[in-house]
């Protein structure tokens, strides 16, 4: 069971994805909200369930009504990959009945150390893909994330090939984030984006949602004729397909980054107020691909896991990545 944000959700399926290949007797049940189905369909000997958050699911009493739903399905173990109140319940209800059940450990001892201003302890945490390895262990499962097996790239139709003018070096850009701490400044990522553009064997891919953010994105992509703003113009499961074709995605730390992470495409992140020690660098890529500011600079940072804190005066801390080294780092990744 996660619920979540979508980027969470994305954590889930490299795990997912390992334990149904290394232990193929076992058949999964991903319990979460509706939207996030596209992620898991190509994963074999899984089911999906949907979570109905506004009325069936709603309230104590409506996760009472999920147990029972589930129960139905004959549920050997839980893993509880939220561990929230609402997963709390319904993982309390299957260890009632005599299942076994394991809940993620979030680690927030570590991350509040991590990014507390006085006696910082500035050190790498577990990932979230290492938390998810320890819940399955708890239920007897040793998953190996070592050698990670990602679906093929999508075949796109003939709508989706003319939009990326059949090209091979798609670049995807993903400019926003949950929280504006987290945002590389938008000046400078129309600096990225014009420089980038002037190769016309390339192709950039704008990513995000919202009329405010396709209005920014349009402004991005304004007599260019190979960036291409495509949210608001493709459904949600043809973004998937349009993400698996990248060459390289660039991401601030948020859900598209591990989109892109969990398709096995190289990504990019930057990082402000966040940072990669907090467990949610993407799936399998190395840090050297996570471009964090100047910490002598900004010593405070990371000042948040989420983004979520504001510390006066560290506004402009993501200026200190410079244009040049985002786009020498989206270089050094092409295949």
């Amino acid at each position: 069971m996660r619920l979540s944000a979508m980027g969470d959700v994305a954590m889930t399926v490299p795990v997912l994805r390992a334990l149904v290949t290394q232990y193929s007797d076992v058949k999964i049940t991903v319990i979460s909200r509706p939207f996030f189905k596209p992620f898991f369909d190509e994963i074999p000997n899984l089911s999906f369930f949907a979570f109905d958050e506004k009325e069936k699911h709603k309230g104590f009493l409506g996760l009472v009504q999920l147990y029972r739903e589930l129960s139905a399905l004959q549920i050997d173990v839980f893993a509880d990959l939220h561990n929230v109140l609402r997963s709390k319940v319904v993982r309390t209800l299957f260890a009632l009945s005599r299942k076994t059940v394991a809940a993620v450990n979030k680690g927030r001892v570590g991350k509040k150390a991590l990014t507390r201003a006085d006696n910082k302890v500035f050190e790498p945490l577990p990932t979230m893909f290492e938390n998810h390895q320890q819940v399955f262990q708890k239920l007897g499962f040793t998953i190996d994330l070592k050698q990670p097996i990602f679906p093929e790239k999508a075949i796109l139709s003939a709508d989706l090939l003319k939009m990326t003018q059949g090209v091979e070096n798609l670049i995807g850009i993903a400019p926003f984030a949950q929280y504006a701490s987290k945002v590389y400044p938008l000046d400078l990522m129309q600096e990225v984006i014009n420089e980038l553009s002037k190769n016309k064997e390339n192709t950039i891919l704008l990513f995000g949602g919202g009329k405010s953010e396709i209005d920014i994105l349009d402004a991005f992509a304004k007599n260019k004729t190979n960036v291409i703003n495509v949210a608001g113009k493709v459904k949600f499961q043809e973004e998937l397909q349009l993400i698996s074709n990248l060459q390289v995605m660039l991401s601030m730390d948020s859900g598209n980054a591990h989109i892109a992470a969990m398709l096995g495409v190289k990504v990019v992140t930057l990082w402000g107020a966040t940072h990669p020690y907090a467990g949610f660098m993407p799936f399998n890529q190395p840090l050297s691909n996570s471009l964090i500011p100047d910490r002598k600079q900004y010593p405070l940072l990371p000042t948040s896991v989420y983004g979520n804190k504001i510390v006066p005066g560290y506004e402009d801390a993501m200026r200190t990545i410079s244009v040049q080294e985002v786009i020498d780092k989206i270089k050094t990744n092409f295949k």
